[in-house]
């Protein structure tokens, strides 16, 4: 029976009530005593360790002075400060603890199985409805049959093989992340798949409206303050993913660890939560779990148009990515923004792919329909002799740590392999290939910053480049090292009339327009954005990001 036979199949949904009390009591003990070992070993006392929390929480709730639980986290930790100074080593470690109830408090999710079911009931032919009226001719041709998000989202890729590692462990899907949309779009591929609703760690930020907090909440996702700076936060972020996973209930991380800001592929992947599914290995292997196999499957996410594209390239070359790290205000924050670019993907009819790529162990083997690693050379391999010390499970930070290196690079691979490619990448590429070819002495930034030379393009020049770029993408789709969306099924004259509508159809300033036999490259920092989807695949002679892709090439 394939996946789409089977959509309507669900499995008993997360999060029991009685986990999460027991995730939370596990986790705040769990925390507690390698903190306390680690003390015994040698390591910071526990009085560092709370006045390093200290530190850091008082720091950020100084600058975060819109934080709506500002009042009440600085009344806390008013008074860890207050019992601190007095403090025995007993009262050090019940300090410890509280503090570790107090972020996991914060942290942990509420799933709601009614909320769920009744959300994923009505949003498809909801949403299909809202965004379909943008088209009535498209909305009267389809009655009395209503319309359906499912036209939109194009669900591909190795999702049998997803079933079969769901069925036989517990599952970490790790997308690219490319817009706000993504948790949304990911989610409701799951339902499509026919899969349960995965635990997922969502910015902060996203919780500020009540209404979105409360889905948000009930529909499988826990908290990520990347405000936090505090290490013994983020431990406890980290056991309790790995709890999670131990209980079997399947997560999804996002490796890029934010939005990507260049809109390129993300190439240098945050390892901490990842690192969890060995953890949780060893664990299940300590306890005798009767499926204890983790797996790590990559998820591509593709889209024609970006709803905050013109934020995040702004934010990107300000190059202050790092400091603000969270972007308050852009495109997803203003409900009338997100429903006009939902609904121009519809009346462009624009895709949105969800590709998923082949399965992974946590030490970066790749693994069969059922469920088996495979060396390098296509043996099977017990991952179990992985762990091993003394023929025995152990959790070795360094080892761990190496092997989540190598899931990295696997995951990166995949999402190069598993990209869609689209008419809008392709025509931005051509054209800021073009205009570098022409200002050879000028750097990325200020080609993008003057223009260069010339205000406008020959046409039929960008025609020549596009059509270059078709056969060698084609080429490499023929590989397997990349995927071609449809709209680039045409000529290159047909794919650049296409790209240059999609752009003006959305972006307040489009980013190339047409006028007469010249091409306009109208916003060049878009032009960038949309042509860095392509960076990594050798197809310009010089990059336009730094191989890590976290930055604007030196040339």
């Amino acid at each position: 029976m394939d996946w789409e036979s089977r959509v309507s199949y669900r499995k008993a949904a997360p999060m029991r009530a009685e986990d999460q009390a027991r995730i939370k009591d596990e986790l705040e003990s769990r925390v507690a005593q390698a903190y306390t070992r680690r003390t015994e070993q040698g390591g910071p006392r526990l009085s560092e360790v709370l006045e390093d929390s200290l530190y850091h929480e008082r720091r950020r709730l100084k600058e975060d002075r819109g934080s709506p639980k500002r009042e009440a986290d600085n009344h806390f930790w008013d008074q860890v400060q207050a019992e601190l100074r007095r403090a025995s080593e007993t009262t050090e470690r019940t300090l410890l603890r509280r503090v570790a109830r107090h972020y996991t408090e914060e942290i942990a999710g509420n799933f709601n199985p009614r909320v769920y079911q009744s959300v994923t009931r009505a949003l498809p032919p909801a949403l299909g409805l809202l965004l379909n009226a943008v088209s009535p001719l498209k909305l009267v041709r389809k009655l009395p049959e209503l319309p359906s998000i499912d036209e939109q989202v194009v669900i591909q890729g190795e999702v049998e093989h997803l079933h079969r590692l769901h069925d036989l462990g517990t599952v970490i899907m790790v997308p690219t992340h490319v817009s706000n949309l993504d948790s949304i779009i990911i989610g409701y591929a799951l339902y499509r798949m026919g899969l349960p609703p995965f635990i997922y760690g969502a910015g902060l930020n996203l919780f500020s409206n009540p209404l979105i907090s409360f889905f948000m909440h009930n529909l499988g996702a826990y908290t990520v303050d990347r405000k936090k700076q505090d290490p013994f936060y983020k431990d406890v972020l980290k056991e309790y993913a790995t709890l999670t996973l131990e209980s079997g209930y399947d997560n999804i991380f996002f490796p890029g660890g934010t939005r990507s800001r260049s809109g390129s592929i993300e190439m240098r992947l945050k390892l901490g939560l990842l690192g969890t599914g060995v953890s949780a290995y060893v664990h299940n292997l300590r306890r005798g779990a009767p499926q204890p196999k983790i797996y790590i499957v990559p998820a591509t996410l593709s889209y024609q148009l970006v709803l905050e594209a013109e934020t995040l390239i702004d934010d990107f070359l300000k190059e202050v990515g790092k400091s603000r790290y969270i972007i308050e205000d852009d495109e997803f924050s203003r409900p009338r923004q997100v429903f006009e670019f939902m609904s121009k993907l519809v009346s462009l009819d624009s895709k949105i792919h969800v590709t998923v790529s082949r399965g992974f162990d946590p030490f970066g083997n790749p693994v069969d329909d059922d469920g088996q690693s495979h060396d390098p050379c296509g043996r099977v391999v017990d991952t179990a002799r992985y762990t091993w010390r003394n023929k025995e499970p152990v959790i070795d930070a360094d080892r761990d740590a190496e092997y989540t290196r190598e899931v990295g690079e696997q995951i990166s691979q995949s999402f190069l392999k598993d990209n869609v490619v689209e008419c809008t990448h392709v025509v931005a590429l051509a054209v800021f290939g073009l205009m570098r070819a022409r200002n050879p002495r000028l750097d990325v930034l200020r080609l993008l910053r003057t223009g260069g030379s010339d205000e406008d393009l020959e046409l039929t020049a960008v025609y020549r480049e596009v059509e270059r770029l078709l056969n060698e993408l084609r080429a490499k789709a023929q590989r397997s090292e990349i995927r071609l969306g449809p709209s680039l099924s045409g000529d290159a004259t047909e794919v650049v009339t296409d790209a240059l509508a999609r752009y003006t159809s959305y972006h307040n300033r489009p980013a190339a327009q047409r006028r007469g036999d010249r091409l306009v490259p109208s916003d060049r920092n878009l032009i960038l954005y949309y042509q860095n989807r392509l960076e990594g695949y050798g197809l310009q002679p010089f990059p336009a990001l730094t191989k890590d892709h976290r930055a604007l090439s030196s040339r």
